[in-house]
């Protein structure tokens, strides 16, 4: 297993927890009864002054350094996105004293805030600061970048400050991306190949003091931004258009390193050992392939992603006449060849041989959109499809994109696809479901201190780790469902509103007062479930679930931890009106998600971002600020 570095988002001991708690609540009620700011710290883009609001900001910017920034904004028409470059662009120039519209480099700072000069022509300096780096906050915990977009919401729950499709788009091209694998090989490759036996392989994790279970996960980063509030559609429904696929354009010499790189990662053992002792996994699919002999009886099976060969192994013991195992790792495509081959089932001997053997799998090295070049096969000539192609979050690692490819090109009208559905699943999460009390008493020592350490970075990092369905606090929803026959390849970038109803039972102190019917939501779990449906498999259908309530996978469970803990309740308990929704005296009834999930520019990493809002028992709502992540 990999190594492991410790990552525990955790709360303080008892009073520090409730003066915590009353601090949120503080900074709730004020968010929700004025429309200020909510960092009384922001710094001037050319001096040294700092204001308590963004309205001071820009009038002191307009008056002494001649910079108008509601101006440019309204003259230029700049969305949010446009306008988070600017002020990093700004920033940016500043900080090497060049003027930010002339391009002049000055001496010091105080020369160049004496040669700050109105801007003649705005239109022809707007793509100084259209690239996308600056994307990238130029000042660490730059306040500006998180407030100068609420001003303009008004007293709309529903307003929306930055343009979803932009942001999603502007987001691909920007990552901070951390990957240590146990092979030391960066796991990214292109959106056109496929992994062996795919899916989230072996990633160290930051997540050991997070959850209560030792096992290996993901090490991401991520950068979440304030977008201001917005409400999604209470129906589990796609909102709006769905974000456009984006497909990188790599040069060919660039795709081929990037290629090499993230199968090389797939030459260790122990990754390959993970997944063939995984028994969720395998008796999905063994029950798939062995329990339903009219499907695979005399087929042609096309196995995307082979690895070791453990499918089409299966598929060959059901009776198909021919397996096309594909596998775009050198290494395991000869290890799949010799596998096959020491069990008396490969049918073709290795290259420059004209020979065949007795079996019916054929091992072909490559990726599946290139096929051709490597075998002869006539398109629409396949069968059965199958492939174990699910990642982290179900889409990490983008190898979906593949298997419909070779759907469209090698499938014949009316075959199988093994699996042929794939849902996401949501739900919330209490303090129960992560080690967060662990900190509080270790041997007897309060350690509350690593949780105060920790607890700001625990909203921006996506966790790859095992959740307790005993620590779910809210009911479980439908994100997204896939069909495979039908989707379009655009279709696996989408976004989708539900609403999780609080089941606070057994996650409160046992008190018969309001506490004991409100518990706190740290934040919510996603999870997947491929079905082989009876559509194909018409013996013997199977589901293979990765959900809290089953049996662990080593595909475990994604973790989006909330800015701040949401206080909900299942009762009809009396609220303070006047306090904000998602506080102690004012729990939620509801709590209302909107995300979205998008293919990264950095090939095979998704986008991840979550829109959270509370709604108490009489229907008032209080938004928390847009986040973002990145697992990777």
């Amino acid at each position: 297993m990999a190594n492991r570095t410790e990552y525990d988002p955790t709360l303080t001991d008892d009073e520090d927890e409730v003066e915590e708690l009353q601090e949120w609540d503080d900074w709730n009620a004020e968010e929700e009864e004025e429309s200020s700011d909510l960092d009384s710290d922001l710094l001037c883009f050319f001096c040294d002054s700092r204001f308590s609001s963004c309205d001071e900001l820009f009038d002191h910017c307009s008056a002494t350094h001649h910079f108008d920034f509601p101006a440019i904004r309204k003259a230029l028409g700049l969305s949010f996105y446009s306008s988070f470059k600017l002020i990093n662009y700004l920033r940016s120039q500043v900080a090497e004293n060049r003027c930010w519209s002339c391009g002049l480099s000055c001496q010091s700072n105080k020369d160049l805030q004496n040669h700050l000069h109105e801007t003649v022509n705005l239109k022809d300096i707007k793509p100084m600061w259209n690239s996308d780096e600056y994307l990238k906050p130029f000042l660490q915990d730059d306040s500006v970048l998180f407030s100068f977009g609420e001003d303009e919401e008004g007293d709309d729950d529903y307003a929306v400050a930055v343009d979803k499709d932009e942001l999603m788009s502007d987001l691909r091209h920007f990552e901070e991306i951390c990957i240590d694998h146990q092979i030391h090989v960066e796991k990214i490759g292109g959106e056109s190949d496929n992994s062996c036996e795919s899916g989230r392989r072996d990633v160290d994790s930051p997540s050991n003091g997070y959850l209560n279970t030792a096992s290996s996960s993901g090490k991401v980063t991520a950068n979440g931004v304030n977008s201001g509030e917005h409400v999604g559609s209470a129906d589990r429904k796609t909102k709006g258009k769905s974000i456009k696929a984006y497909i990188p354009n790599h040069g060919s010499k660039d795709m081929k390193n990037i290629n090499d790189d993230y199968f090389a990662s797939y030459s260790s053992y122990g990754i390959h050992r993970e997944m063939l002792s995984d028994k969720v996994r395998m008796d999905a699919y063994g029950q798939a392939i062995l329990k339903n002999p009219s499907l695979l009886k005399s087929a042609i099976v096309m196995d995307v992603g082979c690895g070791t060969g453990i499918l089409s192994l299966f598929a060959a013991q059901a009776g198909a006449s021919r397996v096309i195992a594909v596998e775009a790792s050198e290494k395991m495509a000869s290890v799949a060849t010799r596998i096959a081959k020491d069990n008396g089932l490969l049918w073709k001997s290795p290259v420059g041989s004209t020979a065949h053997g007795t079996g019916v799998i054929e091992v072909v090295q490559g990726m599946v959109e290139e096929l051709d070049k490597s075998m002869v096969i006539q398109p629409h000539s396949v069968d059965v499809l199958l492939s174990e192609w699910m990642g982290y979050c179900l889409l990490y690692e983008a190898m979906l994109s593949s298997v419909l490819f070779a759907r469209d090109k090698w499938l014949k009208p009316g075959g199988a696809i093994l699996p042929d559905t794939a849902t996401i699943f949501v739900a919330g999460f209490g303090k129960g479901a992560t080690s967060l009390p662990f900190w509080e008493n270790v041997y007897g020592f309060n350690m509350s201190c690593v949780g105060k350490e920790l607890v700001d970075g625990a909203a921006k990092v996506p966790i790859v780790d095992v959740v307790d369905d005993h620590g779910l606090v809210t009911s479980a929803a439908i994100l997204q469902t896939f069909d495979l026959v039908t989707m379009k390849p655009d279709e696996v970038d989408f976004t989708a509103s539900v609403v999780l109803e609080p089941n606070c039972d057994g996650a409160t102190s046992g008190s018969n007062d309001l506490k004991s019917e409100t518990t706190w939501c740290y934040g919510v779990v996603l999870w997947f479930e491929t079905g082989f449906t009876s559509r194909f498999c018409k013996e013997k259908p199977a589901v293979l679930s990765t959900s809290p309530y089953t049996p662990q996978t080593h595909w475990m469970q994604t973790i989006l931890t909330f800015q701040e803990p949401i206080a909900v309740t299942s009762g009809e308990s009396c609220v303070d009106r006047s306090a904000a929704v998602g506080t102690e005296v004012c729990p939620a009834a509801r709590i209302q998600l909107r995300i979205s999930i998008a293919r990264a520019s950095q090939h095979r990493n998704i986008d991840i971002s979550l829109e959270t809002t509370g709604i108490d028992p009489h229907g008032r709502k209080h938004s928390w600020p847009l986040q973002l992540f990145n697992l990777s």
